[in-house]
């Protein structure tokens, strides 16, 4: 059966139905088609496969990952798409839907180029953290398309990156990567390539699927334990606010946040602040301030409750204690706010878009019971996420949008990490004929 066919069928419908919500198919059934066309308008037609791989949500665990702590987070029903193929000669080709750029990648040469742009030099490090960690490479062509709001927090680089290694596992490795194989390497590209210390929490929420909660304490076995709620069937919508700002040439400022949590741990003898109890803190607190400074006193503080809260958190979802559940996500947006500092940055006083969508959000939900904002993914820039009952999303939508003259989008929890979809309809066709 070819692609649109596929796409079509009833199997594919259920597919796309389980992967973004049935209010979505048409859309989705829609955008897939249109990938394909363009793909076959670039590089001509055969065969093709069709992925996914999407952007993530942060509940829990703000900034606490790189020193080995705990998050709860979630794969989300905006994603990165791609209509690819396999060719025989070592390189890799792809266009991104809304840019002429033509992408050639030679395999035979990883190293960076002066011309490199950061999609290239991300593929180059991809590819490099492949053969490094003993996977087979390849080429392929495609045509690739995202819906995840860039440099906003989203993940939309952990997208791509999931997406990339998605498509190299199954072309060529059999489909064996799994998410945490897919995470390390992404974290690789980043660090070697774009010299961003990242953890993995980004790659992991997007690779692994549904809500989870993931414990880094040792980062190079991450504990995942599913969390099983469904905001949608519960009255809740998880919205995402896009502020105005961009997470673009921040760097210093995200590398700040854990060099200063490592300088806490390291002026009392340890490498990473997991290592160290709050007691461990209160009993050196003037020296750990005169040594590290005031405001990575406050990171690390921040550290400590936030593991603390992912753990509570989790908790209140599997007893349905709903109403403790967005109270401690209101906490743990406060603690971003006022000791973690990674709303706006300091040094730009007039520039500070995620703060005030926060406060209009916070007197907006002032008459709504049962509700929770807070900034969302690595902060200083970017969006918002907020949590309220359905009745109220379109309402909040309209007034926050009209107040910020910037897009604001209902997502939910998609149970799907980083896929192939023409494996997902197939493997339905097939289970369907088999029963």
């Amino acid at each position: 059966m070819k692609d649109m066919e596929l796409l079509n069928s009833s199997e594919g419908q259920i597919v796309l139905a389980r992967m973004y919500g049935q209010q979505q198919v048409s859309e989705q059934t829609t955008r897939y088609q249109s990938l394909i066309q363009a793909y076959q308008e670039h590089f001509g037609v055969g065969d093709i496969e069709l992925f996914s791989a999407p952007g993530r949500c942060e509940i829990g665990g703000n900034h606490t990952d790189h020193n080995h702590g705990k998050v709860l987070a979630g794969s989300i029903t905006l994603d990165t798409i791609a209509v690819a193929a396999k060719v025989e000669e070592p390189v890799i080709t792809f266009f991104s839907e809304g840019y002429q750029t033509k992408y050639v990648i030679h395999l035979n040469d990883l190293s960076p180029q002066p011309e490199d742009d950061g999609t290239t030099l991300l593929v180059r490090g991809m590819i490099a953290g492949l053969l490094e960690f003993g996977y087979r490479i390849g080429g392929f062509q495609a045509y690739i398309s995202s819906n995840v709001f860039s440099a906003s927090g989203l993940s939309s680089s952990a997208s791509f990156e999931i997406l990339i290694c998605t498509i190299i596992s199954h072309f060529y490795n059999e489909g064996t990567l799994d998410a945490v194989a897919k995470s390390k390497i992404g974290q690789y590209a980043e660090n070697r390539y774009w010299n961003k210390p990242s953890g993995l929490l980004d790659q992991m929420a997007c690779a692994y699927g549904g809500l989870v909660a993931i414990d880094f304490v040792n980062p190079k076995e991450p504990i995942i334990n599913p969390v099983h709620w469904n905001f949608g069937q519960n009255g809740y919508s998880l919205v995402i606010v896009n502020t105005g700002g961009n997470h673009a040439d921040l760097t210093d400022d995200y590398a700040a946040v854990p060099n200063e949590m490592y300088a806490v741990a390291q002026s009392l003898g340890a490498s990473v602040c997991r290592d160290l109890s709050p007691e461990d803190l209160y009993a050196n607190l003037k020296m750990v301030r005169e040594t590290a400074g005031d405001r990575a006193v406050l990171r690390a503080l921040h550290f400590f409750e936030e593991n603390k809260r992912v753990d509570e958190q989790v908790k209140a979802l599997q007893e349905r204690r709903f109403s403790d559940f967005l109270r401690l996500v209101t906490e743990s947006g406060n603690s971003s706010w006022k000791w973690l500092q990674n709303v706006y940055r300091s040094e730009v006083a007039r520039e500070q878009d995620v703060s005030v969508a926060l406060a209009l959000t916070e007197m907006y939900l002032k008459s709504i019971d049962d509700s929770a904002c807070r900034v969302h993914g690595g902060g200083f820039a970017g969006v918002i996420l907020t949590i309220l009952p359905n009745d109220y999303v379109e309402d909040y939508k309209t007034w926050i949008s009209g107040m910020l003259g910037t897009p604001v989008l209902v997502v939910n929890v998609r149970e799907h990490g980083a896929v192939n979809v023409s494996d997902l309809i197939s493997d339905l066709i097939h289970a369907e004929k088999k029963y």
